[in-house]
């Protein structure tokens, strides 16, 4: 059930595109792992590894999916609500390179 402080979660386009395509076992993963997220968005869990990024990803955020896929992710926050919005998913070297 979704409380009035629950964050707004939004999928950009390429990250729907992204997890459409991914193997099933990372849409499974993914799925987890944005239960355990959504506990406490504002400290996650320590299984996911949660962090800011720098340099070419500089104001985006990651959470482990799996070993080796990761989820990028941008929060933005008002008075009244914060929404998480997730733009890409894929391997760490995909990202990365």
């Amino acid at each position: 059930m979704k409380n009035e402080n629950s964050p707004l979660i939004k999928y950009t386009t390429l990250f729907s595109k992204q997890r459409e395509a991914s193997p099933l076992e990372v849409k499974i993963a993914f799925r987890e792992a944005l239960e355990l997220f959504l506990e406490n968005s504002l400290n996650p869990h320590p299984s996911l590894r949660s962090h800011p990024l720098k340099e070419q990803f500089a104001g985006y955020q990651s959470i482990d999916v799996t070993g080796d896929w990761r989820a990028l992710f941008t929060v933005k926050e008002s008075k009244t609500q914060t929404v998480i919005t997730f733009h890409i998913l894929g391997t760490h070297a995909q990202i990365y390179g």
